[in-house]
Formats: structure tokens, sequence, C-alpha cells
């Protein structure tokens, strides 16, 4: 599946009703984000498949591509463009051969190593970070920009920059070959997630001359 990592938006629905976050997808999407990753660490299958239905009405008016964090099954059932693993969570080959050759499959990649692991398993994006300390309830650690810029060159396919990034910050990624930025934070606790997402989105095309 062809995708578009330019601007990659995960959500946070720890300070959301349900309504505030479809209503929050839906000015991200409007802002320009050409990925929508759906992050529920602490939902149950039933709640989460729901949820996700939900937001893909959503991603779906706008034709971006909606991405299902760790759990397999839940993408599948609601048809999501693909998913995205962890360290812990299913392995990427296993998820590749779940979901076969025409979903997404993203996966975090914190070194060289795994990242060339993750490749070579069938990933078809990697998430690289974090560049700064996040204020999401996901523990990280921090990644030096230097090795972002390795896993970027270790590997043919799209790296993406998360953690902590907003469009005050994302100036230490100027000469990073990165396909993208990945933010959370900085759309879904913004007073307003379309402005956001614009700006986000003209500071990074304008930073690698897109």
């Amino acid at each position: 599946m062809q995708f578009d990592p330019t601007l990659y938006v995960i959500t946070d629905s720890t300070y959301h009703t349900t309504e505030t976050l479809l209503r929050a997808v839906d000015d991200a999407c409007a802002g320009g984000a050409t990925l929508i990753q759906l992050r529920e660490k602490d939902t149950g299958g039933r709640d989460y498949l729901a949820l996700a239905q939900m937001v893909k009405a959503v991603t779906d008016k706008y034709n971006v591509p909606l991405i299902i964090d760790d759990r397999v099954d839940v993408a599948l059932a609601c048809d999501a463009a693909g998913v995205h693993v962890g360290a812990s969570d299913l392995p990427v080959s296993v998820c590749r051969k779940l979901l076969g050759p025409d979903k997404i499959v993203g996966a975090t990649a914190k070194t060289v190593e795994a990242a060339k692991a993750a490749y070579a398993d069938g990933a078809d994006y990697l998430g690289t970070g974090a560049i700064y300390p996040t204020t999401t309830h996901v523990a990280t650690r921090v990644t030096p920009v230097s090795t972002l810029d390795e896993v970027c060159r270790a590997v043919p396919i799209p790296v993406v920059a998360i953690g902590g990034l907003n469009a005050e910050n994302m100036y230490v990624l100027a000469n990073s070959p990165i396909a993208g930025v990945a933010v959370v934070s900085a759309v879904m606790k913004a007073d307003n997630p379309r402005t956001a997402a614009e700006e986000i989105k003209e500071k990074f095309l304008a930073m690698h001359n897109r």
C-alpha cells in the first residue's frame, strides 16, 4: 500500500472524551496529517475496535490511512491500513504474515541493528526516537539525532522521527534524511489541532525543501 509519512499523527485519548478525540483526528486530517495512528495502550479489544471503527470513519473521509498500534486483530477487524509494533509487541514477521503483503507494517527501531532486522522481517516504515523527552504515558528513552540519521541510511524504507517534536523544536532535524515526523501531544493537546498540524507540516516541508 502506498502511503505518505510526512506528518504522522498518533492519538492519545488520556485527555480526551471519544467525541473530542474524533474531533481532534478530524482536525488533524484537515490540517494535513498524512497518517493517523490509533494508540490505545489500556483499552480492551472490544472497546478498541469500536473506537477504531469510529476513527476510521473520520480518516476515510480524508483518504488518510489509519494505522492501529499493536493490535493486529483490531486492524484486521476494522480493515485499517496497517499496524505499528514496538519491541515488546508481535514480531514484524508475524504481523506481515497475518496481514498479508498489501497492508502497512510499521515498527519502532531505536538502533541500526533493530532497523535492519525490522526491514528484513517486512516492515514498510520505521519510527525512531524519542528525539526529545515526551509527555505521553509511553516510556521513552532519548535517541540522538546522529543515531536517527544512521538508521535512515541503514535501510531503504521511510524513517519517521518521533518524541516530543513540535513546530518550535523541529529545527534539530533540518539536515536529517528522515521521511517525516510523528507527533502526539503537539497536535492532540493543541487548542487548535488543525492549525498545529498545518504548522508542523509546513515547517517540515520547508526544512526539507519539498
